[in-house]
């Protein structure tokens, strides 16, 4: 099979594109360092041109109220060149608990992704992946403050980057799905204490202080970014961080 791996050089695109290149598909990525251009619409023909399946990995340069206007447009023109080019499946990435957070942008953004994609005109599928592990050095630096880190106690349920990029290239090798594979790590923790785990294994001597107001997790209620029936991922977090 063909594949139109849009977003194809980035964290997840490339080991996607790895991974089907191994199983002995054709994987090509794409991205605005190819010459593609998923908002003016620039080569995108030329880029889905003959694939069997488009993996949409791209995403919004901003988490903010700028991004909904990115997801239309770049769904409307992968669609659209899609529906043109007879691809007959399209796969997205999106977040676990992602309706379940109206209270950010990105968070509606991605809904709306995800809307426009079930609303199209090419059987599709969706993998829902809870928060990924190579983002916690982020996640700390967003509330840093001298020798403190402030984190709010909001369930996380990390998974590795790899193990995305396996579910993903699984699902786009497959039949579509008409609807969402949901995916994450095999263990809940505290955004807090993820901190704290973070920090110890890397010698790093700040204290994490529990604040419920901290960063952009602070808005999140309950433990919707966790899910106890989705498919779980193999690697555990001090595993990944060794």
């Amino acid at each position: 099979m063909k594949f139109a791996v849009i977003g194809g050089t980035g964290l997840i695109g490339s080991q996607v594109v790895k991974n089907l290149n191994a199983a002995g598909h054709e994987a090509v990525p794409h991205s605005q360092s190819t010459g593609i251009d998923v908002i003016s619409g620039q080569r995108l023909g030329e880029a889905v041109a003959g694939a069997d399946v488009i993996v949409n990995l791209t995403n919004s340069p901003t988490f903010d109220e700028a991004s909904p206007a990115f997801f239309q447009t770049s769904m409307d023109n992968l669609l659209a060149a899609a529906q043109k080019g007879g691809v007959g499946h399209f796969v997205i990435l999106s977040i676990v608990g992602v309706d379940q957070v109206p209270e950010l942008d990105y968070y509606r953004a991605k809904v709306l992704q995800e809307d426009i994609l079930a609303a199209g005109p090419v059987p599709y599928s969706i993998v829902r992946a809870t928060q990924f592990m190579e983002f916690m050095d982020a996640v700390l630096s967003w509330t840093a403050d001298g020798d403190t880190v402030r984190l709010p106690a909001t369930p996380i349920q990390p998974i590795a980057s790899k193990d995305v990029a396996d579910a993903v290239a699984e699902v786009a090798a497959g039949a579509p799905l008409g609807g969402i594979r949901k995916i994450a790590g095999p263990e809940v923790f505290s955004l807090d204490e993820l901190g704290r785990i973070t920090l110890t294994h890397k010698g790093d001597g700040r204290t994490v202080v529990t604040d419920p107001t901290a960063g952009m997790f602070a808005v999140v209620k309950g433990d919707v970014l966790t899910d106890k029936e989705a498919h779980l991922a193999p690697t555990r977090y001090v595993d990944w961080l060794s």
